[in-house]
Order: C-alpha cells, then sequence, then structure tokens
C-alpha cells in the first residue's frame, strides 16, 4: 500500500530514473542508463532489454556513472561514457571518459584519457572507430595556467586569470574555459584519440556520413555567439582536413542526422533573423551535395523538440530528427502538453505515430529500421521506455514500477479555464481521493517562458499531493505548444498578460469551488520565478510564494544572465543602453514593485546557477530584508538551473523539505 505521505527522503532516495538509451542498429534491443541513489550519490549503470520486452539484463556495475551508450552498427560492441561516483576520487577519475563493452561479455576498457574528460561518443559507420566530443587542450582565455600543485589528488590550481574578450565565456556550467572539439579514435585497446577540429568555436551533435567519409556537425563560427548566435552545419572529413560550411539558415540549425542513402541530412532550425520567442524550430531536410534546405513542419504551427517541462530527468539528446528509412523521419513535437512522435515523409505529409489524446511526455526518442523507442510518462505515471506500436505505446521496461506502488500517484485532471485572451489549459494534481473537495493550492508555473506544462508526475506533486494540496499548472500566453499566436500573445509584456493569465486562473479555481482565497500559494523556477517575484508585489491574493532561480531585476539581468542579451532581444524587452531602454527593463522588474510585497517569500538558488545568477535574486532578498518584509533566502553551492531534477540528491531534500515547510506554515 502506498505511503500516506512519504518524506522528500523517501522519495528522491528511492526514486529510479533512465537517464538516456540507444536503439540497436537492427531495431531489436535496447540499452539504457538506469540512474540509482545509494548512500547519498548518484550511481548510473548500463541495462539491455529487448526491443519488444522481457527481462532486463544488468551490463555495468560498480561505484560508477555510465551515461550516453552508443551501439555499435554491427551490434557487436557497446560504448559508452563513464565517470567514478566516488567523490573521493581524484578529479581526473571524475571525468568522463569513453569506455567500450563486448556485447557477448567480459569486462569494459576504456578507450584513451582526454585531459578534461569526454562529453560525447558516436560510431562510424564501419564500427571501427568513434568520433568523441571532448574539450580542447587549449586554453581559450586563461592566463597563468600551471601544472596541479598536488597531482596526486588530481587539484589543479586557480589561474593567474581570465583574459575575456567575447560575452560566449560561459554557460550554466560555468566558465568555459575551453571548446569542445571533435576527436577520433580507433575502437582497439591502446589507441589514442586524433584531434579533428580546432578553433575558437564549439562543435555540437556530430553525425557521421553514411559512408563514413565526413562528419557533418553544428557549430556557430560567429565573432560572438553570445550576442548574435547563429549556427550553421559544417562538415569535416573523417580522415582530418579543414571544415566546409555546408549550409546556413538565417536563424540557427542544430542536431542533424544522415540519411542512410547520405543524399540528406535533417535537422532543427529556424530560417528567421534574430528569431523572436514566437519563432517555432521547424524539421529541416539539407541535400548533402547543394546545402539547400527546405521544411517539412513549416504548416503545422507546432514546435519541433520538447518544450514540456519534467523534473523528472534531463530531456535526452538528440532532441531532433531521426530517420525511420529512407523516405521518412520521426521526431518529438510539443502539442498543447504533451510532447508526441511525429512521422514525417520527405514528398510531404505529417502525422502522430501516437493517439494525440493519450497524455503522455516523452523525453526522449531513437529510431531504427521503423522501430521507434521513447522515454515517456503516460498519465503521470513513472518514466519508462515504451515501443510505439499502431498508435499506442507499450511499455517494455518497468524501472519505477517498485517506486510507483510504494508513493501515491496524484489524481491528474485535464482543464481549461477562461481568461481574457481566451481558454487556458490547466493541469491540475490532488490527493488520489480527493475530487471536489476545498483544499490549499499551490499554483506552479512552468520556465521559459516558453516552456509548458504537461501530464507529467514530478516529485514536487507527489510530495505536495501527498501532503494535501491541490497543484495547479497553467500554460498562460507565452507557453509553447499552442501555436505561434499564443507566445506571441505574452511578447515582451512580462508581468502584464501573464500576470493576467495567473489570476484569472486563481478566479476560475475559486469560482469552481476547487480553492479557498487566504489558501493559495505560488512558486515557479526560472522565468516561473521571474513571474512569482512580480505576482507578490501587484497583489496581495498569494499567502506564501516560493521563487526559485528566478529574475528580479532586467535591467542587472541583461549582463548578468548567460545569453541574457540575447534573451531580452527575443522577447522584445529591450536593452538598457539608452535611458529610454534601461527604463523599459525596469518597468519589467519585480525589484521596482518590492516595496509592495507583504506576500511571504521563499528564495531558493543554485549558487552557480550562469542562467538566473545569485547575484540578480539576491537583489530582492536584501531590498525585502530592508523594508522588514518575512523572506527567506536559500543558496546550493555547486548547483546548476534545474537542481530540483539533477541535483546532489541531499541538496534536493532539502529543497523540497522547505517548500513543505514553507507552504504547511502560511497555507494551513
Amino acid at each position: 500500500m502506498p505511503a500516506l505521505r512519504p518524506t522528500p527522503a523517501e522519495l528522491v532516495r528511492a526514486q529510479v530514473a533512465i537517464d538516456g538509451h540507444a536503439l540497436s542498429g537492427d531495431g531489436t534491443w535496447v540499452v539504457y542508463a538506469r540512474r540509482t541513489v545509494l548512500r547519498g550519490a548518484y550511481r548510473r549503470h548500463l541495462w539491455r532489454v529487448p526491443a519488444e520486452g522481457g527481462p532486463p539484463r544488468r551490463l555495468t556495475s560498480g561505484e560508477v556513472n555510465d551515461s550516453s551508450p552508443a551501439i555499435a552498427p554491427n551490434g557487436r560492441r557497446l560504448a559508452f561514457l563513464r565517470a567514478s561516483a566516488d567523490p573521493a576520487a581524484p578529479e581526473k577519475e571524475r571525468l568522463a571518459q569513453a569506455w567500450i563493452l563486448d556485447v557477448a561479455g567480459g569486462e569494459p576498457r576504456r578507450l584513451g584519457r582526454l585531459p578534461h574528460g569526454v562529453e560525447g561518443l558516436h560510431w562510424s559507420p564501419d564500427a571501427r572507430s568513434l568520433a568523441l566530443l571532448a574539450l580542447a587542450p587549449r586554453a581559450r582565455f586563461l592566463v597563468g595556467e600551471r601544472k596541479a600543485t598536488n597531482p596526486r589528488k588530481g587539484e589543479a590550481p586557480a589561474p593567474t586569470a581570465r583574459h575575456i574578450t567575447r560575452m560566449d565565456f560561459r554557460n550554466d556550467s560555468g566558465y568555459r574555459d575551453r571548446r569542445a572539439h571533435l576527436w577520433l579514435v580507433a575502437a582497439r585497446r591502446g589507441a589514442r584519440p586524433r584531434q579533428l577540429t580546432s578553433g575558437d568555436f564549439d562543435v555540437e551533435s556530430p553525425s557521421w556520413s553514411p559512408d563514413g567519409r565526413s562528419i557533418a556537425f553544428v557549430a556557430d563560427l560567429g565573432p560572438d555567439s553570445a550576442v548574435n548566435p547563429q549556427t550553421a552545419l559544417y562538415l569535416v572529413p573523417a580522415a582530418g582536413g579543414p571544415i566546409r560550411e555546408l549550409a546556413r539558415l538565417r536563424g540557427d540549425l542544430t542536431a542533424p542526422a544522415w540519411s542512410s542513402d547520405g543524399r540528406w541530412i535533417a535537422a532543427l532550425g529556424t530560417d528567421v533573423v534574430d528569431p523572436p520567442e514566437a519563432t517555432q524550430p521547424e524539421i529541416w531536410v539539407i541535400d548533402a551535395l547543394s546545402g539547400q534546405a527546405r521544411s517539412l513542419s513549416a504548416g503545422l504551427d507546432l514546435p519541433a523538440g520538447v518544450w514540456v517541462g519534467s523534473h523528472l530527468t534531463r530531456t535526452e539528446q538528440p532532441e531532433g530528427p531521426l530517420w525511420l528509412d529512407e523516405g521518412s523521419l520521426v521526431c518529438l513535437l510539443t502539442v498543447r502538453g504533451r510532447a508526441v512522435p511525429w512521422r514525417f515523409d520527405l514528398r510531404g505529409g505529417a502525422e502522430p505515430l501516437v493517439d494525440p489524446a493519450l497524455r503522455v511526455l516523452t523525453t526522449g526518442l531513437q529510431a531504427a529500421r521503423g522501430n521507434v523507442i521513447v522515454n515517456a510518462q503516460v498519465d503521470g505515471e513513472s518514466l519508462e521506455l515504451s515501443a510505439v506500436r499502431h498508435g499506442s505505446l507499450r511499455r517494455i521496461t518497468h524501472n519505477g514500477a517498485a517506486w510507483q506502488r510504494r508513493f501515491p500517484i496524484p489524481r491528474l485532471d485535464e482543464v481549461d479555464l477562461p481568461s481574457p485572451a481566451g481558454r487556458i489549459q490547466t493541469w491540475i494534481y490532488a490527493p488520489t481521493r480527493t475530487r471536489r473537495a476545498r483544499l490549499p493550492v499551490v499554483i506552479d508555473i512552468h520556465g521559459g517562458p516558453t516552456g509548458s506544462w504537461g501530464p507529467g508526475t514530478s516529485l514536487d506533486m507527489i510530495a505536495l499531493t501527498a501532503a494535501g494540496y491541490r497543484v495547479v499548472r497553467p500554460n498562460i500566453r507565452g507557453s509553447a505548444g499552442f501555436g505561434a499566436a499564443w507566445v506571441d500573445g505574452l511578447g515582451p509584456r512580462w508581468g502584464d498578460v501573464d500576470a493576467t493569465d495567473l489570476l484569472a486562473v486563481v478566479d476560475g479555481l475559486v469560482r469552481e469551488g476547487l480553492a479557498d482565497e487566504g489558501r493559495i500559494g505560488v512558486m515557479g523556477l526560472s522565468y516561473g520565478g521571474f513571474l512569482v517575484n512580480w505576482l507578490i508585489g501587484v497583489t496581495d491574493r498569494f499567502a506564501a510564494a516560493v521563487s526559485e532561480n528566478g529574475v528580479t531585476n532586467q535591467v542587472t539581468a541583461w549582463a548578468e544572465c548567460h545569453f541574457g542579451i540575447y534573451d531580452t532581444r527575443r522577447a522584445g524587452l529591450g536593452d538598457p543602453l539608452s535611458e529610454e531602454g534601461m527604463l523599459g527593463l525596469w518597468s519589467r522588474s519585480p525589484m521596482r514593485n518590492a516595496a509592495r510585497v507583504r506576500t511571504p517569500l521563499l528564495m531558493l538558488q543554485a549558487e552557480e546557477d550562469q542562467i538566473c545568477p545569485a547575484s540578480d535574486n539576491v537583489q530582492l532578498f536584501a531590498a525585502l530584508r530592508t523594508l522588514g518584509r518575512e523572506v527567506e533566502y536559500v543558496l546550493y553551492p555547486e548547483e546548476h538551473h534545474v537542481m530540483q531534477s539533477i541535483g546532489r540528491p541531499d541538496r534536493r531534500i532539502d529543497r523540497l523539505e522547505r517548500i513543505l515547510t514553507w507552504f504547511g506554515t502560511h497555507l494551513r
């Protein structure tokens, strides 16, 4: 029988997640990375399961984190990334390296060692070598880089300085001291990796040509990719040589995949200069000889890729299209809170591969020989691998079965609530045995603003509903998956139409008898954190608020946030380079309303977050403390933007405990 009220520690420590999977070239078997928590730390091991379902078989074990499985085209060997899971291990052992395992049996062996680790790996078509994505040894802007003072512990000293001349010097992982480039290594013992690309740019999403002679990849060779990003598609000879640009759109290209006959390269892309938020990624096919590109999804008014929050695991890579055969491909699309696989024909035409009425959230997809395997949640149950069959999903793994039996899965309802802009799709989570009872309510606001909510269940939802709350997740204007007009309905009017929509949702809940005035709380992450900070400065309707990794001052966030310059421009918010522009950003800043805040506020902040950094959010905390308001500020060391799904287990537990305590104090 499920625990009536599981603790955050029980939820986090018992969770089993799938953090990536690979499908064999003949489409008959799958390898996946299974993540568990052991003694307060993550362990990831590889398992194998038939694509038709059946008993899984464990492939790796030990105090390690194994990830990014890649099955050789001939099906005989498996490549993957391995890093030590021992926090006391030397730093070099905690860097992921490429390993290889014979499928028939035996122990895995490492394929050389790159000094700064490996970030990705891709088999050559003949299964004799691997293309590796890894950081180059040459530093971009480090001054005074020295050898380790304590080489036994693998500790490297801080450099004398960082001499920075471009804005793309960081991402959410921190300072990007080195560029990511392609390396080639033979899949045999003793082989040494050979660097294929070099230069002041990052290589992303490599894809082999079927004849093994070239590798396609995307990169931004512009002078400052954080200010004016524009990736293009390039080719590099596998034998070595200069790179060649094949295709470029007016916007971005990403996630290329080569067709088996070598004629086409499919990719995600946008063909708009400096695309605004309402620009939706489309599925493109590019002639591998001429570079001419055409869109297969332009008429759908739906974004390609996963734009729905899960918080149970990271969205798998690649998010782009994969080939089913020489004439068709498959890609995930976001449609009204659902992330589902669609089939596209090169001659035209597209159709969903699963029933659109299914409440499904997909975070990963692999395809081979017409078979499609997805990592998906259906009706809010655990994320599992499923085979796509005849418009439905047939589960082939059951990793979360015991976890699901142990804890109460919330009751989930999909409703449309009225607003001035039209009806707002809203997902409502409630305790299992509750239907129309009045309960304390927590409104949960997604990030983006072009994210969205769907029928996925997170640990937050389980914990809050088990504690007696009704949790409401609305897809207000700005949410992806409802057409470009719905996204464009927000535009630069942050704190205006989005706040109007949120308060209309509250009105609808009260009117329907699903919420009591005085017992309504609000929470949100990233853009959701911004809107929480804004709402409590313009209304007193919320009895408590939790803001996580949000934004408080748009003027300073323009420079402090990773990609802040580009993101504020895309949103139409402008820049502070003139008095008018600065006042415009300030008019959309929660800080301007700090003196009006009366709602008790809990601020949660990942200390190493570069997307919405602590230096921005501490401003609102300082203002509210100066004003004598009820506010608490919690910093999580070493953590980044989405720590609630991938942060260190003890920090995820602490975060969830604080949320429950905060709402328990103020909403009861």
